[in-house]
């Protein structure tokens, strides 16, 4: 069965055309639609066998830009399918479920009443996944439609984990609480650590750390979600690229005081110029890792303060499962970066992690990151959301 799997952002849309036929799912073509609603927009088609596709044209909507990935996956010399009957289901993934979505779900005007009310709890992702959906729904109108939500897997989370020392009445009338994200991913690869181990994940306490442009930590005990770094919105926790993380909110309204910021300004500061940006001026690693090597004070602190987060969240998530099992490091950075892995793991030996430099030189790979004594065990595991979304999407219609 040919799944097809959508992210549509505010300005973009990425997707894969999964094929979940067999044991092993395969990619039949991916790509993505950018820079919607601009003068020009690009999209990128990549089959799986045959020669990438680019196109710069004007890509006024959503809709126009699900028609390119439409007409892509049916051209005769970039095609993957004969016929757009050959795709029996749309997996779209969706930002905020609220405490309304507790898993992935088929959807319905019912489901997409509740994510349209969700919009205002995620103004920048929901409204944008809305359209996804909707527009699907009116070019394939006889194929089923699943929502697989970022926070749905933390709906586990028990109330003095998410609940924020504020009046309760915002809980109880604005649902102000700590939802969290990157869920499917944090759920994928605890999954997948347990297995490459050959251990009973229901068993386990993990704790995942999704390491990219946007970071999470997640505590995971006994297969279920238990708290994690990110909150009401993804910008609190870990430092990110351009996200602040934690913050003394008396230093943001002191700064907004001095530099006359209005609150637009403020949303602005957090989410797109502090983080790792904020510190050595650039939001990529790779380029804070080349400052580092240089002597750059900037990039030195920014590579420090962004280790010690994510060090202080184990150390933290430890406590509060009473132990832990499985350490997994997975995203952009968590996948590829040995240097920040080896900042993290490599001074752990209080919670039983043993690590091993020599197996640390990988990039994209799974990988046991620890000795064979190591009374913990830390792993790099390569993330897939899409197939998570697929896989959802697969159970849900068949």
């Amino acid at each position: 069965m040919k799944v097809l799997v959508l992210n549509c952002g505010s300005s973009s849309i990425k997707y894969q055309l999964i094929d979940m036929e067999n044991a092993v799912a395969d990619v039949l073509a991916k790509g993505i639609v950018e820079r919607i609603g601009l003068e020009m927009g690009d999209f990128t088609h990549k089959p799986a066998v045959g020669s990438k596709y680019c196109v710069h044209t004007p890509i006024k909507d959503h809709e126009i830009g699900i028609k390119l990935v439409l007409e892509a996956l049916l051209d005769k010399d970039h095609g993957v399918i004969a016929s757009v009957d050959e795709i029996k289901a749309v997996g779209h993934r969706v930002a905020h479920g609220g405490e309304y979505f507790h898993r992935s779900m088929i959807l319905g005007e019912k489901e997409l009443v509740e994510i349209r009310n969700l919009c205002e709890l995620a103004p920048l992702h929901n409204p944008a996944n809305l359209l996804g959906i909707e527009v699907m729904m009116k070019l394939l109108p006889h194929v089923k439609q699943v929502g697989v939500f970022d926070t749905s897997f933390h709906q586990t989370i028990p109330m003095e984990a998410f609940l924020y020392a504020i009046p309760y009445k915002y809980y109880e009338e604005h649902k102000v609480r700590r939802y969290g994200f990157h869920g499917t991913s944090h759920k994928y690869v605890a999954q997948k650590a347990a297995a490459l181990l050959g251990r009973n994940y229901e068993d386990l306490k993990i704790i995942t750390c999704h390491l990219g442009n946007g970071a999470s930590v997640c505590a995971i005990k006994n297969g279920k979600s238990v708290d994690t770094s990110m909150g009401f919105t993804p910008v609190e926790g870990l430092i990110m690229g351009t996200r602040c993380g934690d913050l003394d909110l008396g230093a943001l309204l002191y700064i907004g005081e001095k530099e006359g910021m209005d609150f637009k300004a403020m949303n602005t500061f957090i989410n797109k110029k502090s983080g790792v940006f904020g510190i050595a001026g650039s939001s990529d690693m790779r380029d804070v890792e080349d400052g580092v090597e240089k002597g750059d004070e900037h990039s030195i602190a920014a590579l420090k303060c962004y280790c010690y987060r994510v060090k202080k969240y184990i150390g933290a998530y430890t406590a509060a499962m009473n132990g832990v099992d499985v350490i997994v490091l997975t995203g952009g950075v968590g996948e590829n970066d040995r240097g920040v892995r080896e900042e993290i793991l490599g001074n752990l030996q209080c919670f039983g992690v043993e690590f091993n430099p020599d197996t640390n030189d990988v990039r994209g790979t799974d990988q046991l990151l620890t000795k064979p004594n190591s009374k913990t065990a830390a792993m790099v595991i390569t993330t897939n959301e899409e197939l998570v979304i697929a896989t959802d999407t697969l159970m849900l219609c068949y």
